[in-house]
């Protein structure tokens, strides 16, 4: 294949037939590698750090996976039909220039996690390169761009490479970690507990939910005669499967081994899979997981950015220069935040990321609703570039339901910066369940005594949320519950300087091991 093939040329406009290419099961191979990634492992973890037993955290995280992977999925099968971008989409139900309201968002959060994501994986390769960790983050923020601006190809190549090699690494660490455990220990304290089983159901169902955005963006080259369903089912495999092997294996790392990975995420799965050869080997597995997925959130701002400003000015079609702009200020942009960021910024950033990420379950509902119960799978592709067409510059009425949508959450959210009205006259369980990822900042029983005291918690990987959400997604503010190590430890969460939760187990008597950390 010549370099003019490889490189891109389409961005917002349609991709004609003649350039479609490629089968359905290109959808699977992106998105498992995608999927099988760090951020997606400290997302599992989360469920079980905030208080869940195994058993239930992986049945909750499975279910949401789910149940969000198939409304992800529902807005892949949008791309061979239409051949558009995801975003683009959204003028045929908020208008030309209407659709910049959740463009504008949907923009900040993929700036917002394309800068998260740069922490971890520039952590991998700083260790790669022997550097300190901001060179790391500029090395591999700079890679991404170039990728990003390459294009599709090369996207869905990169898919299929990690899928392959993350697979492997994930099979490997999973064969050493499980060679550390007693599995049957950790099977026994199941207990079922309603809030906790909902908070790993909204963790999984967030991550997928956040690739609705732009998910159709890398099934829009398929020819027009791909099935929907098979699009449909591909996709929901693909990332279903990734994101719940990972979250699967999170869930286990945080339920044995405690303080050493929640102090050091990177090091401690790096450590797991052994030294030398093996440990570089590994840091090179983390770097290409978080590449995947970081390349996906820059190539998706992008288009997101060309959507918006193209409704104002009646754009069509974007020249190689300008595609090259447009992804080096989200470059620039993403990395001053991961670099200024990296100890303290982004915990409260990052819980700003996951406030966003409210805003787009009422927009999925309605770009789902119209597309497939309204409109019946057909738009008039000319009129979404018209503001003067049948769709028009505002939609008032869309954007009003937008608007309701959002409005009826807000009582029920919790972050560092907002608490809904809500939120304190209801139940825990039933404030659990409202606020979705937002854990609220509360009053923490100290494990040593009776006394409560209050624990700022630092800020936690969901992205990717993602995203991720992302994490497409990251988690902050987490009510922190008695954090089990088998059933013999108990401990106490404080907070470093940087803002990470650790955990310091009590003081054993001498000669006593937890179950879980016994050798088999």
């Amino acid at each position: 294949m010549a370099a003019e093939d490889l490189v891109e040329r389409r961005s917002i406009d349609v991709v004609p037939d003649d350039e479609r290419h490629g089968t359905a099961f290109s959808q699977f191979t992106l998105w498992l590698g995608a999927n099988l990634q760090i951020t997606a492992v400290v997302t599992g973890a989360l469920a079980v750090v905030s208080g869940g037993d195994v058993v239930w955290s992986v049945v909750g995280l499975l279910l949401g996976n789910l149940l969000g992977g198939a409304v992800m999925a529902l807005h892949s099968a949008q791309g061979p039909k239409l051949g558009l971008p995801q975003m683009i989409q959204s003028r045929a139900q908020f208008g030309v220039k209407g659709a910049v309201v959740p463009l504008l968002l949907v923009i900040l959060m993929y700036v917002g996690f394309f800068a998260s994501g740069s922490v971890l994986a520039g952590q991998a390769t700083a260790r790669l390169m022997h550097t300190g960790d901001t060179a790391g983050i500029v090395v591999f923020a700079v890679v991404t761009a170039v990728m990003a601006a390459v294009g599709y190809r090369i996207i869905h190549a990169l898919g299929r490479v990690a899928s392959v090699i993350c697979a492997l690494a994930f099979v490997y660490l999973g064969i050493r970690l499980l060679d550390r455990v007693d599995l049957s220990a950790l099977l026994g304290e199941a207990h079922f507990d309603l809030p906790m089983f909902l908070l790993a159901v909204s963790l999984s169902a967030s991550w997928q939910l956040a690739f609705g955005p732009y998910v159709a963006d890398y099934s829009r080259y398929l020819p027009r005669t791909t099935s929907g369903r098979s699009t449909f089912w591909w996709t929901l495999s693909g990332s279903a499967i990734g994101s719940q092997w990972s979250m699967t294996f999170g869930v286990l790392v945080a339920a044995t081994a405690g303080e050493a990975f929640l102090t050091d995420q990177v090091g401690y799965v790096v450590g797991l899979g052994g030294a030398g050869l093996i440990a570089s080997f590994l840091y090179f597995v983390i770097a290409l997981g978080k590449l995947t997925i970081n390349v996906l959130n820059t190539y998706g701002g992008f288009m997101s950015m060309v959507t918006s400003i193209s409704g104002f000015r009646g754009q069509r079609m974007l020249s190689q220069r300008g595609r090259a702009v447009y992804i080096g200020l989200i470059m620039v942009a993403g990395t001053a935040l991961a670099l200024l960021g990296k100890d303290s910024f982004l915990t409260s950033f990052k819980d700003f990321l996951l406030f966003l990420l409210t805003f787009f379950t009422p927009w999925s509902a309605i770009n789902l609703v119209d597309y497939y119960l309204i409109s019946r799978e057909r738009y008039d592709i000319p009129a979404l570039s018209d503001p003067r067409g049948r769709y028009g510059a505002w939609r008032w009425d869309a954007l009003t339901v937008y608007g309701i949508g959002i409005l009826t959450q807000l009582p029920f959210l919790v972050t560092h910066f907002y608490t809904g009205p809500l939120v304190d006259p209801l139940p825990p369980a039933a404030t659990l369940a409202a606020s979705q990822r937002h854990q609220p900042l509360k009053r923490l029983r100290s494990t040593s005594g009776s006394r409560s005291a209050a624990y700022p918690i630092g800020s936690w990987w969901l992205s990717s949320l993602g995203r991720a959400a992302s994490t497409r997604r990251t988690a902050t503010s987490l009510t922190l519950r008695r954090f089990k190590v088998g059933s013999a430890r108990c401990c106490r969460a404080r907070t470093t300087q940087r803002g990470v939760i650790t955990r310091t187990p009590r003081r054993e008597s001498s000669g006593s091991t937890p179950a879980v950390m016994r050798r088999r």
